[in-house]
């Protein structure tokens, strides 16, 4: 899914791996909000964040699947990329199902997954990014 000279990142690609920092953020926060509060909506506003990040990635994740299997070039980066985007979304999935439990049965595995899957979200978009030399000419 890529534009012109296959360097640059499809739009719709990169918002919606972008996207994904700030729900896996916003799951992380709720989970640090249920741990110090106790409130169970903070526990169902971080399942909700994460389902929506789940999506979001699923699509990146495709994405970034169909541009290796487009490119001519199969090492480094573009492997790195789509690996790092698998990673963070089956931690995610499994940050779901632990999320899925009863609230408070959900502390603190959530709360850690959700710190763990949201720097892996971090990384996988800056592999996204970086390989694709967003920003200026490489």
């Amino acid at each position: 899914m890529t534009v012109g000279s296959g360097r640059t990142l499809h739009p719709i690609h990169g918002a919606l791996l972008a996207g994904t920092i700030p729900l896996f953020l916003g799951g992380a926060l709720s989970d640090y909000a249920y741990s110090v509060s106790y409130q169970i909506q903070w526990a169902n506003f971080a399942s909700w964040l994460i389902a929506g990040a789940l999506v979001f990635g699923a699509i990146a994740l495709l994405c970034s699947i169909i541009h290796v299997i487009r490119s001519p070039h199969r090492g480094g980066f573009v492997i790195a990329y789509p690996i790092f985007l698998l990673a963070t979304w089956i931690l995610g999935f499994i940050n779901s199902l632990v999320h899925a439990k009863d609230a408070w049965a959900s502390m603190p595995t959530g709360l850690v997954l959700s710190v763990i899957v949201l720097l892996l979200a971090c990384i996988s978009t800056w592999i996204g990014f970086a390989k694709f030399g967003v920003g200026g000419a490489r």
